[in-house]
């Protein structure tokens, strides 16, 4: 079973920055799925990336493009959460979600769609952006 730890959330103003970091324990194979979702108060939880580390390949919702960056540190089963330029629009619970993929299929967008279903979940981490 894999469990998930998130860490950075925090409040800031808009236009400032915040990194959160993710960290994945238990049972791991070489290479996963891992990424981050947000929730804000009274609307459905929404996909913001996610990366497939067996190539690194990323995926990004377009809310998020040039803003936002996914990174992956395997060896520590880490993902991180880069997040610029924030606006009170990222005012959120944002969640690391974990999957495993096999296969050529794998890819950063593919996570986004299977870490819906993800295997296992964060307790979640709270952004708050001030305008």
């Amino acid at each position: 079973q894999v469990q998930l730890v998130e860490s950075g959330g925090g409040a800031v103003q808009a236009g400032g920055s915040l990194r959160l970091s993710c960290e994945a324990s238990g049972y791991i194979s070489s290479s996963f799925c891992m990424g981050w979702f947000r929730q804000a108060p009274g609307q459905e939880r929404e996909g913001v990336g996610s990366i497939y580390t067996g190539t690194y390949s990323i995926y990004y919702t377009d809310s998020v493009k040039d803003r936002f960056t996914i990174s992956a540190d395997k060896a520590k089963n880490k993902v991180y959460l880069q997040m610029n330029n924030l606006k009170p629009e990222d005012t959120a619970m944002y969640y690391c979600a974990f999957g495993e993929c096999f296969g050529g299929a794998c890819t950063g967008s593919f996570c986004f769609q299977i870490l819906r279903h993800g295997q296992a979940w964060g307790q979640g981490t709270q952004v708050t952006v001030s305008s």
